[in-house]
């Protein structure tokens, strides 16, 4: 493993706050422009007072070297002309130096003092080529800028040189006031920033109480409008909106998940509980003696045939809602009538209860029965059918007419099988198709009543052949089971 090296300082500023951070960089970045720009300001103005001054000395001493056209003795006159006009043409101190470098005559503004002038050494190291040179004063404490010509008509040299006691004073005074305005201004601009970085960031606070509401339990929080929704904090709260409406379904599904497998799992306990039951006490009075006679004897074997058939028809349907949610797809599809099923599926209800009137419709219970072709497993949609007819038998009174409706309706193939029983409530309708759902919620078997299996296992079967299973019913209203499936393709070009 290699170490990741961290920068000095970079985990003290994650410690603080987003708030505290941002207001950190801001104001680094903006002293640092600051900075740069006073910098630049005095740099600036440094070096315009400098070409002022050297502009003014060199065309002063160009005309100073014109000026001299006689020898040094004979330069009182010209002495005399150019002392008072030193301060107004920026050229405080004028210097002539001889041929042997000694000063033959020098003329300074009244207000420069002797002691803060350059040396006569510094002023001979000034060459004569009109360049712009920087001396130190004799009090090493003032700068002077000088240049140097050489004379016209005698043999020697004029210096003009100017102090930049003022040029400096100038710029330290702008440094000073930037400084002073910068450091006002970074105040200020801290404070407002950290103002204005509270109220940017209140949009995060709140998305941050909501989020620890819902951590809290209280799913149905969600963030509010914070802003517009094209900004970031308006995608922001939107994808958040979008992500804890998932998560609050997400729960609630699970939730009901777990319910509905509570459930089945207890009703499943209590389905093969109560026919293990039935057999295992028949089997423990056989062992106790309790059966003396032949005839007890056959009548607790019948009794353990039942509970026995029971147990194994209800393993079975378990075994098919199990392939059906598992592998829906596989089925052995074949071209086929649901006319047949429906002839069949009233031979059924006759053989159960021959009294009861049996009608063979079309879809509505209009007109004659149709046709209706479909591609499907037969012994799937037998199965269909036969718990369809078992239902209506079981749940109805003896007697009850029933009418089975067939052919095509809306582009599909439509198979009906309607009572006219007691019905069901809306309440019932709704969980007709759940497992293990009995409306009247008892145990009791008798009468043909199942575990509530059927109508599940009808509509597993009718969605793996991409149809479906629908319920009309009302109290006292009958009930009306209808089985709809994609017509095949040779009788979709037939149906009306």
């Amino acid at each position: 493993m290699t170490a990741t090296a961290v920068r000095p300082g970079a985990r003290p500023l994650r410690r603080l706050s987003l708030r505290v951070r941002l207001l950190v960089i801001t104001t680094a970045l903006l002293l640092t422009g600051l900075s740069l720009i006073s910098a630049l300001l005095s740099e600036h103005l440094e070096r315009y007072q400098l070409d002022r001054i050297d502009d003014t000395l060199r065309s002063f001493t160009e005309l100073a070297s014109h000026a001299s056209l006689a020898p040094p003795p004979e330069l009182e006159t010209a002495g005399e002309l150019f002392g008072p006009a030193l301060d107004l043409l920026g050229a405080p101190y004028l210097a002539y130096l001889d041929a042997e470098g000694g000063i033959t005559r020098e003329l300074r503004s009244s207000g420069l003092e002797s002691a803060t002038l350059p040396t006569l050494d510094d002023l001979r190291s000034v060459p004569a080529d009109g360049k712009i040179v920087d001396l130190p004063g004799a009090e090493g404490s003032t700068r002077w800028r000088a240049v140097a010509r050489t004379a016209v008509g005698w043999d020697g040299t004029v210096i003009a040189a100017a102090p930049l006691a003022e040029s400096d004073a100038t710029v330290d005074a702008l440094r000073r006031s930037s400084v002073l305005s910068g450091a006002a201004l970074l105040v200020l601009l801290t404070a407002v920033g950290w103002l204005a970085l509270g109220r940017g960031l209140r949009p995060l606070r709140q998305i941050e109480h909501t989020a620890a509401a819902i951590a809290g339990g209280d799913l149905t929080q969600r963030v509010p409008d914070l802003a517009p929704p094209g900004t970031e904090i308006g995608h922001l709260a939107g994808s958040l909106n979008t992500m804890l409406g998932q998560l609050e379904q997400a729960f609630a599904d699970r939730a009901a998940s777990e319910t509905r497998m509570r459930d089945f799992v207890w009703d499943v306990s209590h389905e093969l509980r109560t026919p293990l039951f039935g057999i295992k006490g028949s089997t423990e009075l056989y062992q106790m003696g309790a059966l003396p006679e032949r005839a007890d004897v056959d009548e607790t074997m019948r009794r353990i045939n039942r509970e026995a058939t029971r147990l194994a028809a209800l393993t079975e349907d378990l075994l098919i809602l199990a392939q059906l949610d598992e592998a829906p797809g596989q089925l052995d599809r074949t071209p086929m009538d649901l006319r047949t099923l429906a002839s069949d599926g009233r031979l059924d209800i006759r053989a159960l209860d021959p009294t009861r009137p049996v009608e063979l419709t079309g879809p509505g219970g209009h007109g004659p029965p149709g046709p209706a072709p479909v591609r499907a497993d037969e012994a799937r949609l037998r199965q269909v059918v036969t718990n369809l007819v078992g239902n209506a038998a079981a749940h109805t009174p003896a007697g009850t007419p029933v009418r089975i409706g067939v052919g095509t309706a809306g582009g599909r193939a439509v198979l009906e099988i309607a009572d006219q029983g007691p019905g069901m409530s809306a309440e019932q309708a709704t969980r007709a198709f759940d497992r293990f759902y009995r409306a009247d919620r008892s145990r009791n078997r008798e009468g043909g009543a199942g575990a509530g299996l059927g109508l599940a296992i009808v509509r597993s079967i009718a969605r793996a052949h991409d149809g479906d299973v629908e319920l009309i019913t009302g109290l006292g209203e009958g009930a009306c089971f209808r089985l709809t499936l994609p017509l095949s393709a040779m009788g979709a070009t037939d149906a009306p």
